[in-house]
């Protein structure tokens, strides 16, 4: 298992960090996904000195590809090649954007640029930015929940006057004057009061509790109560029986004696 790991890390593009696809390699020797070098290379069409993208290595005219047949077929018996689970995205993850074919699990989601990243497209990610940092977040599906509509950007702002997250334009158009927060002295806020929520509702739980435990023990003593009343009541009964009988036997010996 650990080998078909290493295999696949061995035949990964080195522009878009996926399985090869249509592989080409160039005259250097660095094998590409045709479209990803082609693609590279138009860039590069006004100054007519083309790169590798690795080695740097120009080439001077443009290098005609030819698919590598061989490592095609490489990289198609490594798709077949059933790897461990966490290395593709399973049921419920949130799956990479870039990624094309199997998709693999996302780490990380981008605020800025509204795409989530496996691990390797994330490195890819940031070195594009070349020292510009955009705005992480945990890997999400609800991107689109963060942006607002209207203007296309973070929602940062939280309106007090509307109850609503809002971005920044939104601020200076129709909330503006609006009493408003950030996002992050809302949240704070609401975790504060949610916490005081909790702390009441405790304590309504404890004395419901503790008046449940007293009825309980009530019910209990009248239960003891309604036992000793029900023994005293058979008990004065069956001496009050006793008697009569008594009096009974005794009247009917005076009679008869009489």
């Amino acid at each position: 298992m650990a080998e078909a790991r290493i295999s696949q890390d061995e035949f990964m593009c080195p522009v878009c960090q996926d399985l090869l696809k249509d592989p080409v390699t160039t005259l250097c020797g660095h094998s590409y996904c045709k479209i990803c070098i082609t693609g590279f290379w138009d860039q590069e069409d006004q100054k007519r000195v083309y790169s590798c993208p690795q080695c740097k290595q120009t080439f001077s005219p443009r290098p005609a590809l030819a698919l590598n047949t061989m490592l095609a077929e490489v990289v198609e018996k490594l798709k077949k090649i059933k790897l461990p689970a966490d290395r593709y995205a399973a049921a419920g993850d949130v799956l990479c954007d870039v990624c094309t074919g199997i998709k693999h699990k996302a780490i990380k989601s981008c605020l800025v640029c509204l795409d989530s990243y496996c691990q390797n497209h994330l490195e890819q990610h940031e070195s594009l930015l070349k020292g510009k940092r955009h705005n992480l977040t945990e890997a999400t599906v609800r991107l689109q929940e963060m942006i607002c509509q209207k203007h296309n950007k973070l929602l940062e702002v939280f309106c007090c006057t509307d109850q609503k997250c809002i971005c920044l334009l939104c601020t200076m158009d129709e909330h503006k004057n609006h009493d408003t927060v950030s996002i992050a002295a809302q949240r704070t806020e609401k975790q504060h009061q949610l916490k005081e929520t909790q702390r009441l509702f405790q304590q309504r739980i404890q004395q419901r509790e503790k008046d449940l435990q007293q009825l309980r023990e009530a019910v209990e003593s009248h239960k003891r109560s309604a036992q000793t009343a029900v023994e005293d009541s058979e008990r004065i009964f069956t001496k009050l029986i006793r008697c009569i009988k008594k009096c009974h036997s005794e009247a009917t010996q005076w009679i008869r004696d009489q």
